[in-house]
């Protein structure tokens, strides 16, 4: 698809940048009359294909040369998803000003000041209208799995968008904030253009079940259960926190906040009283110690397998926390798509130590924070958009809300299954796709942001899956001989040094024939090395290793 052209006044443009076709990374850009805002920058956590990557975010190089054009970032909720790519785009240019609710700002403050930034924020509640430069927003509440999310209305010249963020319709929610269907059904009476919606249950026939179903099934592990428990969730799940502290006040038991950012968080949460934290029932980790096994539970990270976050680290028996029999551990989340092998692989080292698995799979400890069908199908007959634009999914997700789009009367050529990088734009009520821009995956690797290519990637997995086999050799600049070697090493490729001793004579000869005609420069002996040893390799052990061959030139005087 080719690049768009010049963007006519008065007409919006759509660019997503992440979110579509996976499940993170969520950022959307909307451009009109030469000015730029942006609704979430959230990251990805890597797959193992993707071996040393940290996260990975959405594709800012877009940005670059925009950023003075830029007039705000809007923040839907705050999960990493959305939320974790926002201190790279703000060192980019750190006076991006920031709106979001009460909890999502202070969640990405405390984020911010980890990298040494202090954001320009600006807090917005459920009913409140804000102009963002041609923008008129207006913010509208949803329930999701995390408190205080928003989804947001955009008016302009050019029409009528609604995003909703990642959200349900819980009933009954734990914290009484419902999704405002009213605001929804006034807004399809206005007349909406444009419907931007969450696609992650699409594929999910009826209604997400209630939060609050599921607090009886934690109360029961811990009461069952004889000696320590360990609850893993996301750091940012304030909600299934709540259940867990009510159980453990239920069941006579302390707990333990384990984890940086799960500390972090919920103190964040407790101050500002999204958290209600019964009295003297939190105690610090090195404290547990102090109490009885029966009487503790540990709230910790990890839920997705993560290799360096608490429950990884116990399953490896590298963390302070001990399990053994009578222990239960309890898996508070659902899968990310990707991160099946991580998590089944700790879920396997927990039970080697003799402890209890519970997890979604087995019992009813976990729902999502997303929308079913039957919900979705609500949505669209109160709103009655004009264009559709599943967002937040793989692509059958998309492709599934598409389809209820259309059940509800929304035309087919009016329901766009898009992917990142795709250029929407919206005028006169029709939204349509006129090109697409360069979109990658943006790897994090340490300090490292932007530079891992997937050519790197593809060598860390054939280092990891195969091994390396380095060749040096020495030739004399004049005559092209070899002075010194050929001599073979190998690593992680589960065969001793001396198997290559059959094929020494092999390179011997090839590079002996090169230099027969004419051949002295070193990477064409590098380049004749890496043929014959790589096609023995493949024939004599069927593997295909890293081969770095290094010829230089002897310093020997003539």
């Amino acid at each position: 698809m080719e690049l768009p052209g010049k963007l006519a006044k008065g007409t919006l443009r759509i660019i997503p940048l992440g979110g579509l076709g996976e499940i993170g990374r969520n950022m959307t850009v909307f451009e009109l009359d030469d000015q730029i805002m942006i609704i979430d920058c959230g990251i990805l956590f890597p797959e193992e294909t993707q071996p040393g990557v940290d996260v990975i975010l959405p594709d800012l190089g877009y940005l670059e040369d925009k950023l003075d054009r830029i007039t705000g970032l809007v923040l839907t909720h705050g999960h990493e998803d959305h939320i974790g790519g926002v201190p790279y785009l703000l060192g980019m240019r750190k006076d991006i000003p920031i709106m979001g609710s009460r909890l999502t700002l202070a969640l990405i403050e405390a984020k911010l000041k980890e990298h040494r930034i202090t954001p320009f924020t600006h807090t917005v509640t459920e009913g409140q209208k804000e102009r963002l430069g041609p923008f008129e927003l207006e913010f509208v509440a949803v329930n999701h799995s995390i408190p205080d999310a928003l989804a947001v209305m955009i008016r302009s010249s050019a029409g009528s968008v609604l995003a909703t963020g990642d959200f349900k319709m819980d009933q009954l929610p734990l914290d009484g904030r419902l999704t405002d269907l009213r605001a929804f059904a006034r807004i399809g009476e206005e007349g909406l253009d444009l419907f931007m919606v969450d696609s992650t249950n699409a594929d999910t026939p009826g209604f997400t079940p209630l939060e609050r179903d599921i607090g009886p099934a934690i109360e029961t592990v811990m009461a069952k259960t004889p000696g320590k428990v360990v609850v893993a969730s996301f750091s940012s799940h304030v909600h299934r926190v709540q259940q867990v502290l009510n159980a453990a006040e239920a069941s006579n038991r302390k707990v333990a906040f384990v984890g940086r950012s799960m500390v972090r968080n919920m103190g964040i949460a407790s101050e500002l009283g999204f958290l209600e934290i019964p009295d003297k029932l939190i105690i610090e980790q090195k404290h547990a110690q102090d109490y009885p096994d029966n009487r503790i539970v540990f709230m910790s990270t990890g839920s997705q397998g993560e290799p360096m976050a608490v429950l990884s680290r116990i399953a490896n028996q590298d963390h302070q926390i001990m399990l053994g029999e009578g222990d239960t551990v309890l898996l508070a989340s659902s899968l990310i798509p990707g991160n099946e092998n991580a998590v089944y692989r700790v879920i396997d080292g927990l039970t080697r130590l003799g402890a209890n698995v519970v997890h979604k799979g087995n019992a009813k400890v976990h729902v999502s924070g997303h929308a079913a069908a039957g919900e979705l199908l609500y949505c669209y007959n109160l709103l009655k958009p004009k264009n559709v634009m599943p967002i937040h999914g793989e692509y059958r997700h998309l492709d599934a809300n598409a389809k209820l789009a259309i059940r509800t009367g929304v035309a087919p050529e009016r329901t766009l299954i898009v992917e990142d990088g795709t250029v929407v734009e919206l005028k006169d009520g029709i939204a349509q796709v006129v090109g697409k821009v360069p979109c990658d995956m943006l790897y994090v690797d340490g300090k490292t942001v932007g530079k891992i290519t997937e050519d790197d990637l593809k060598d860390r997995r054939i280092l990891a899956a195969e091994g390396f086999i380095s060749i040096f050799a020495v030739v004399d600049r004049k005559t092209g001989t070899i002075v010194e070697g050929p001599e073979i090493r190998a690593r992680a490729y589960a065969e001793d040094d001396h198997v290559f001793d059959d094929i020494l004579p092999a390179i011997e000869k090839a590079m002996a024939d090169a230099a027969a005609e004419g051949v002295r420069d070193t990477y064409m002996f590098q380049q004749v090395i890496r043929r014959v040893i790589g096609s023995w390799v493949a024939k004599a052990h069927r593997r295909k290793p890293m081969i770095i061959p290094i010829v230089v030139y002897s310093t020997r005087p003539a």
